[in-house]
C-alpha cells in the first residue's frame, strides 16, 4: 500500500517526519541529560522560561520566521535547533531511498537514526551517552533483528556481543596500564547497540571508520587548540562511532569489497 504513493508525496513525508523527529530530539537532547521529563512541561525558551505557541514551534520554518531569537526575551535562539531538524530530515529521506518506506522503517530504522542523532549532541554537549539510549537501541536492534532477513538473530547478538566484548577489553587494558580510562562505558554500550542494529562486520567496519574520522579530526583539534599531547584532547569518541555506524547502515560492506573480490 506505501509501495503505491506517488514518490514525491512519499518523500515529503518522510522529510516532514524527519523535521518533527528532529524537534522532538532537540527537546531530548536538552532535557534528558538533566534528568528532566522530555514531555512536560511543553516547549519553553530556555532564557526566559515563557511557553512557545504552536507557530512558533514549527521546525525550519519558525527558526527562520523569528530571525532565530525569541518573540518573548529576544535571546537568540541556538543555530543547533535547526541543524538537529534538518539533519533528522535528511537521515530520515536517505533511508527511505535506500531502503524503502515499509513497516521495518518504522518500527527499526526510524528509532535506529532517532538514536543515533541524539546521542550524538548529547555526547558533544555533555561528554556521556544515556543508558536509555543505548541500552534501549540494543533492545530494540536485538527485539526487531527478525524483520532484517540478511542480518539475522545469530549475527545481531554476535554483533551486540562482539562489539561490547571488543571496547570492553581496550577500556580495561587502557586503564590497566595507563590507570586512567580510555574509553567510556557509554562507547561501549553504544557500540554494542551498534552491533545489534548492524552484525559482526558492522562493528569492524564502525571501528575503522570512527577510528579514521576520530584521529583526522583529533589531530586538527589538538593542532588549532595548541595542544601538544593528542591523547588529552577532550574529544567525545561516541560521535564518531554513530559515522562509523551510519556509514555501514547506508552502504554495508562497500568498504571492503575491493579485498573480498581479490582472487
Amino acid at each position: 500500500m506505501m509501495g503505491d504513493l506517488p514518490l514525491a508525496f512519499s518523500n515529503a513525508v518522510t522529510a516532514v517526519l524527519g523535521l518533527i523527529f528532529g524537534s522532538f530530539a532537540n527537546v531530548v537532547i536538552a532535557r534528558l541529560p538533566e534528568g528532566k521529563s522530555v514531555v512536560r512541561p511543553g516547549s519553553h525558551c530556555p532564557n526566559c522560561k515563557k511557553s512557545i505557541a504552536w507557530y512558533d514551534n514549527i521546525p525550519l520554518l519558525s527558526y527562520l520566521a523569528l530571525g532565530a531569537k525569541c518573540r518573548g526575551c529576544g535571546k537568540k535562539i541556538s543555530l543547533r535547533y535547526p541543524v538537529v531538524e534538518a539533519m533528522m530530515a535528511l537521515l530520515f529521506l536517505a533511508a527511505k531511498v535506500r531502503f524503502g518506506w515499509d513497516l521495518l522503517f518504522f518500527i527499526r530504522d526510524i528509532p535506529f537514526l532517532f538514536i543515533l542523532v541524539v546521542i550524538t549532541f548529547i555526547d558533544l554537549d555533555h561528554r556521556i551517552i544515556p543508558d536509555e539510549l543505548s541500552i534501549g537501541g540494543l533492545v530494540l536492534g536485538l527485539a526487531t533483528t527478525w524483520a532484517v532477513p540478511d542480518l539475522g538473530w545469530i549475527q545481531s547478538v554476535a554483533g551486540a556481543a562482539v562489539g561490547f566484548g571488543l571496547f570492553y577489553g581496550l577500556a580495561w587494558s587502557y586503564q590497566k596500564y595507563k590507570g586512567r580510562m580510555g574509553l567510556g562505558g557509554g562507547d561501549i554500550k553504544l557500540l554494542a547497540m551498534l552491533g545489534a542494529f548492524l552484525g559482526v562486520q558492522g562493528v569492524f567496519t564502525t571501528i575503522l571508520i570512527s577510528s579514521i574520522a576520530g584521529t583526522l579530526i583529533g589531530i586538527l583539534w589538538a593542532v588549532a587548540t595548541r595542544q601538544k599531547n593528542l591523547m588529552t584532547s577532550a574529544i567525545p569518541f561516541g560521535p564518531f562511532l554513530v559515522i562509523g555506524g551510519l556509514y555501514y547502515y547506508f552502504f554495508g560492506d562497500s568498504l571492503w569489497l575491493p579485498f573480498m573480490t581479490q582472487t
